[in-house]
């Protein structure tokens, strides 16, 4: 699948806010828009602009072109409840997003090359697919050859806060339940997602 490869504190400062781990300090120190204009005055942005923004910050958070982020969205609106809540499910359950929600790798890219690199095994099969769906009960673990990769234990020692609906023992974990919105990414706001493509 493919994936952006150009710059990434352009994303960010583009967004206005931190989409990465390493942009959290520039953007602390109040990073302008990128562009020739960045600098003037900004312009009070409409109501389509808004849906826009929060459309393309949600898809660059989780690492995804538009055509694969519109079919989420699809997938989502024929599901019984709030659409919303679940395109987010849906994001939060791809499987390069477990393994960096269990503290396995320091950012969602790099997880993403974990996992598309063949190094992370899903109940103990071989899955190389970022955008696959994790499910209740099914174990994650990182394969034996990179269990003493020094970027991965450097990862795990610096222990990262777990989130509720999932559980990690070593090098594997487990998804116990499906997460609740509070416990999915926080600087989304999905309601205006689903406004931007219900137009």
């Amino acid at each position: 699948m493919a994936r952006y490869t150009g710059p990434k504190r352009r994303l960010s400062r583009r967004e206005g806010i931190a989409l990465f781990a390493k942009d959290t300090k520039a953007m602390e120190k109040g990073a302008v828009p990128p562009g020739q204009h960045g600098l003037g005055r900004r312009r009070r942005i409409s109501e389509y602009g808004t849906q826009l923004r929060e459309k393309q910050k949600a898809k660059r958070i989780f690492g995804l072109l538009e055509k694969q982020f519109k079919r989420y969205v699809e997938e989502s609106s024929k599901i019984k409840g709030a659409t919303g809540l679940a395109l987010l499910e849906k994001l939060e359950r791809r499987l390069d997003n477990v393994v960096y929600r269990l503290g396995f790798a320091q950012s969602r890219n790099f997880a993403r090359q974990l996992v598309s690199h063949g190094h992370v095994r899903v109940n103990d099969k071989k899955v190389n697919a970022p955008s696959y769906q994790v499910s209740v009960d099914q174990t994650i673990a990182i394969s034996d050859k990179l269990r003493d990769n020094t970027q991965i234990k450097k990862t795990l020692e610096e222990g990262s806060v777990l989130p509720e609906w999932l559980e990690r023992r070593a090098t594997v974990g487990k998804v116990l339940r499906f997460p609740k919105r509070e416990e999915m990414e926080q600087s989304i706001d999905e309601q205006l997602i689903v406004e931007y493509y219900s137009r």
